[in-house]
């Protein structure tokens, strides 16, 4: 490739934006780093964040070899298109640095103040001395003390209940057991989603009743027969003003 003489040729050169494309002339062989400088100069950009791409591949300067790195030589023919885009600056390092500790800090488990001292024993041996990641521990002390012992008991319990044949049983009733506990508590003047629960048989509003498809219906109707009125109404009317313009004529 150093043997072949070098020819000026006409490339298309695109920049991303609404910019139209434009024809460069350009020698072929060219230096990826010396076709960047040109394009560089010529619209006037910045070449350290210049991205060129060459039929469909991006240009590299350098590239990689046992003995050190060697420039890249690419050979151009007339009419090709080259796609030039300009990298966004990064943000600054101490922006980037702020916005992960901030991040990192929203994501890290931190026990409230406000708990006792065994919950914070607690917490410290599972933080510090087995390392548990966060995540895991926030869904450790979402649940209540008592939830605890339950889950333990729970577990102690199936074996007991396998070994004498109540297994499914056990299954059963667990459920039945989750399903109440968790039905919650009732306070006053609260109606329930049954009206039969409430008091005089109160209904919530918006249930639908026989009585509500009735309404509705009637509604309708009605809704129906003034409009079929209006319309008889209206063409009684054009019939008599019909009839009174053929009088005049």
């Amino acid at each position: 490739m150093a043997g072949k003489e070098r020819e000026a040729v006409e490339i298309t050169v695109k920049t991303v934006g609404p910019a139209r494309p434009t024809r460069l002339r350009v020698p072929s062989p060219i230096k990826v780093a010396d076709l960047r400088r040109l394009v560089a100069a010529e619209y006037r950009l910045p070449a350290e964040r210049l991205k060129l791409v060459l039929r469909g591949k991006t240009l590299r300067d350098k590239m990689e070899k046992n003995d050190g790195d060697e420039d890249v030589v690419i050979c151009l023919e007339g009419g090709d298109s080259l796609i030039v885009a300009v990298v966004p600056k990064p943000p600054a390092r101490h922006l980037r640095d702020g916005d992960d500790d901030e991040e990192e800090e929203e994501l890290k488990f931190q026990i409230p103040q406000s708990a006792n001292w065994l919950k914070k024993r607690i917490f410290l041996f599972l933080h510090q001395k087995l390392r548990l990641p966060d995540i895991l521990l926030m869904a450790i002390f979402s649940i209540s003390l008592k939830a605890w012992i339950g889950i333990i008991l729970w577990f102690l319990l199936a074996p007991v209940a396998q070994k004498w044949g109540i297994g499914p049983i056990y299954i059963l009733v667990t459920g039945f057991l989750i399903i109440l506990l968790n039905l919650g508590k009732k306070q006053h003047g609260d109606l329930s989603a049954y009206s039969i629960f409430n008091e005089d048989f109160q209904e919530l509003p918006g249930t639908l009743n026989a009585d509500r498809l009735d309404r509705d219906i009637r509604a309708a109707s009605l809704l129906l027969i003034s409009a079929l009125y209006s319309v008889e109404e209206f063409s009684d009317h054009s019939s008599l003003a019909n009839n009174h313009a053929t009088l005049l004529l």
